[in-house]
């Protein structure tokens, strides 16, 4: 099938209101395709979805050791943080360590999605920076990697070292040569693939080959998100709760307009979705799903049941309708 099926439904009262459409894919560790829905060779951006691809060479360069990462900053450099003080805090402390400023930094800044980091702005009478954007922790890690080479500030042009070799990852762990790039909202460059190629990417790191370097890299990044999901994303977040659901046995991680992975290591399985329409609710709500139907999550846990069954509440907090599943998906 080369058209996006049903896969999450969104119903008012007896009436089917709304359909979110997509394609999903489940690779093992050979770049197998073990299960797909809708258009497994869509080509997508997976935006921030791939960070631990682009985090890859900050490890494999030996910059990661050089400057002493912890498994926390690790989890940073794959983070879509929430700009609360446990990123913020954090992120500071990285850049000081590294002899630089906020100034350094190329994301550009984005006002906190956490409530009380907003408040205390406000409060403050302050403006957010770029420490406070979600991808604060990815371009701290861009930062150490080009401090590690030695190369010129701005880290974030397509042609630069630190992008070359974040491209280079990105093709390799996929198998695919990337056919677009686009910039993101952190203004990296962001690569193209389809979607069978993602979740090989995502199955490559569920599963290293061999013990190289390569695969040293992906364990520990993966591990990272694993032991940290509250740096990789935030209080009442998908990639946070759900990961804690699974009590750090998965590593998921979301990216914009409606793309989301799965990393499985104990299966060696990746998982790799895009919903259509870029809606986010319905995103979360496939990939939990999927991670059910493998079974790492449990159905009933309230954070499955929140993203998979969850009541829409209207403003005076009457339940007016459900999420569900389609029964074309799974």
């Amino acid at each position: 099938m080369t058209q996006p099926i049903p896969m999450v439904e969104i119903w008012r009262g007896d009436l089917l209101e709304s359909q979110h459409m997509g394609h999903a894919v489940v690779c093992d560790a050979d770049g197998q395709v073990v299960e797909s829905w809708g258009d497994d060779e869509k080509v997508i951006y997976p935006r921030s979805s791939c960070k631990m691809l682009q985090a890859l060479p900050l490890i494999e360069s030996g910059a990661a050791d050089a400057y002493g990462l912890t498994p926390e900053h690790l989890a940073l450099s794959c983070a879509s943080h929430q700009g609360a003080a446990i990123h913020t805090d954090r992120v500071q402390v990285w850049l000081n360590d590294l002899g630089l400023s906020v100034s350094d930094f190329r994301c550009g800044p984005q006002k906190p999605s956490d409530k009380d980091a907003h408040e205390a702005l406000v409060r403050a009478g302050k403006e957010p920076c770029q420490i406070h954007n979600n991808c604060s922790g990815k371009h701290s890690g861009f930062l150490t990697l080009n401090k590690h080479l030695g190369t010129g500030s701005e880290y974030g042009e397509v042609d630069h070292p630190v992008q070359r070799a974040a491209r280079a990852s990105f093709e390799e762990m996929t198998g695919e040569t990337a056919e677009f790039y686009g910039i993101d909202g952190c203004s990296a460059p962001n690569f193209s693939t389809s979607v069978t190629g993602l979740a090989r990417a995502m199955a490559r790191m569920a599963k290293p080959s061999g013990t190289g370097v390569r695969a040293q890299a992906a364990t520990r990044l993966v591990d990272a998100m694993r032991a940290h999901p509250d740096l990789v994303a935030g209080e009442g977040r998908a990639c946070t709760e759900l990961m804690r659901a699974m009590d750090g046995k998965v590593a998921i991680k979301t990216g914009a307009e409606a793309v989301f992975v799965a990393i499985l290591p104990e299966q060696g399985l990746g998982m790799a979705l895009k919903i259509v329409d870029g809606g986010t609710r319905a995103a979360e709500a496939a990939i939990a799903a999927l991670l059910v139907k493998y079974g790492v999550l449990d159905a009933n846990h309230p954070m499955a049941r929140k993203r998979m069954h969850g009541p829409i509440l209207n403003w005076n907090g009457l339940n007016t309708g459900h999420i569900r599943i389609s029964p074309a998906f799974i």
